[in-house]
């Protein structure tokens, strides 16, 4: 998804003006300290002041927090919440690959829905994964076609650099546009679904912090470059989806290589989103939970659930912008920095707790600015 979100920056930029450059810079930090934090409230102390890892998962977090309210409470709402995010998540790949397949051969005639249904028949080996090694294989192979797709854009644009000018850069700025820049910037980061998973699985979980600092890092150069010369080299031209902006060779190319990535993408979500359901199952029934035959159901459930709801969802998209205005927020901002201070407030210093309200504050103002833009979107559709 980020990979995604990475090809709506230079569009950002062009309603943002120089102020989306700092944002970049300040998403990337925000989003690598709601990481840390997060995967702090995974640990305590013990009696000899060692850091030791009682919870492993984001579930286990919310029910440490809401102990004293209601046990399952809080693991309730952040199971919900994250189902939610990863099926729309496996949604959106469904259609965008539709999409891509649909401008990659116009010629064909074949409508964007049967483009979804045919991507989804590739998909439907998900069923057998079980492990998350493969799930990481897939990523890795993921991660380098984003690069091949950043490197032949970048590329294009610096052979148009005698045409570069700053002056395109806007001063002024429309609120609910500078709105609609702030959520792609923001979201192109956003991971913490995954990084309780993701740290517990690691050899060395001792190096997740300097491992956060320098993905983020080069994170924000790659997207402030990639931004930054696309956006220069098109300026008021630049479109949502900036391989729109390129020469139709080249964006067949790239668009072939954007379907790529979102097929290799689609298993992480729906891996972490099945693995939150057999946890749920295994707590009422261990016998079921280990059969194969329940799993297959499970994860095949999951997969015509989210080809149905790509085939007949109307407005798809203003939807994705409400539910990730929520959840996105939710998960990234807000419950982080909530549990942060629920958890470990009494060892935290006054600076530390300012930055968690402060973090908590500004999530608050995304997600409800976000709310306000989608539904409006959907009211003027209605």
């Amino acid at each position: 998804l980020q990979g995604i979100f990475v090809l709506g920056l230079p569009y950002a930029l062009l309603h943002s003006g120089y102020s989306g450059l700092l944002l970049i810079v300040l998403a990337a930090a925000l989003c690598c300290y709601t990481g840390k934090i997060l995967i702090a409230c995974l640990y305590e102390e013990n009696e000899d002041g060692q850091l030791i890892r009682v919870r492993d998962t984001y579930e286990d977090i919310a029910k440490a927090c809401c102990k004293k309210l209601s046990p399952s409470l809080g693991g309730v709402v952040v199971n919900v919440t994250q189902v939610v995010e990863l099926i729309m998540t496996c949604i959106l790949y469904l259609v965008v690959s539709g999409n891509l397949l649909s401008h990659s051969f116009p010629h064909v005639p074949v409508t964007e829905k049967t483009w979804s249904v045919i991507a989804f028949v590739t998909l439907l080996p998900c069923i057998f994964i079980r492990t998350l090694k493969i799930v990481s294989k897939l990523s890795q192979l993921c991660s380098l076609v984003h690069f091949v797709i950043i490197f032949v854009v970048i590329t294009y644009c610096l052979t148009q650099i005698h045409q570069w000018s700053w002056a395109k850069f806007r001063l002024s700025l429309e609120f609910e546009d500078f709105l609609v820049s702030v959520g792609v910037i923001i979201f192109s980061y956003t991971s913490q679904i995954f990084l309780p998973t993701l740290e517990g699985n690691m050899k060395n979980p001792g190096e997740f912090r300097c491992m956060l600092n320098w993905t983020h890092f080069f994170a924000c150069i790659l997207k402030t470059t990639f931004a930054l010369t696309a956006f220069l080299t098109w300026g008021e031209k630049t479109k949502e989806v900036i391989t729109d902006n390129l020469p139709s060779f080249l964006e067949t190319l790239v668009n072939l290589c954007l379907l790529t990535k979102a097929l290799l993408s689609y298993p992480l979500p729906f891996f972490a989103a099945t693995e939150i359901v057999y946890s749920c199952i295994s707590k009422d029934n261990h016998s079921n939970y280990r059969s194969p035959l329940l799993a297959l159901t499970v994860r095949g459930s999951f997969l015509l659930l989210t080809l149905l709801m790509a085939m007949f969802t109307p407005h798809f998209a203003l939807l994705m912008g409400l539910s990730g205005s929520v959840t996105g927020a939710a998960m990234t901002f807000l419950l982080p920095s909530l549990f942060h201070l629920k958890l470990k407030w009494k060892k935290l210093s006054f600076l530390e707790k300012c930055a968690d309200i402060s973090v908590f504050i500004l999530g608050f103002l995304c997600s409800l600015a976000g709310v306000v833009c989608s539904i409006k979107g959907l009211l003027e559709v209605f």
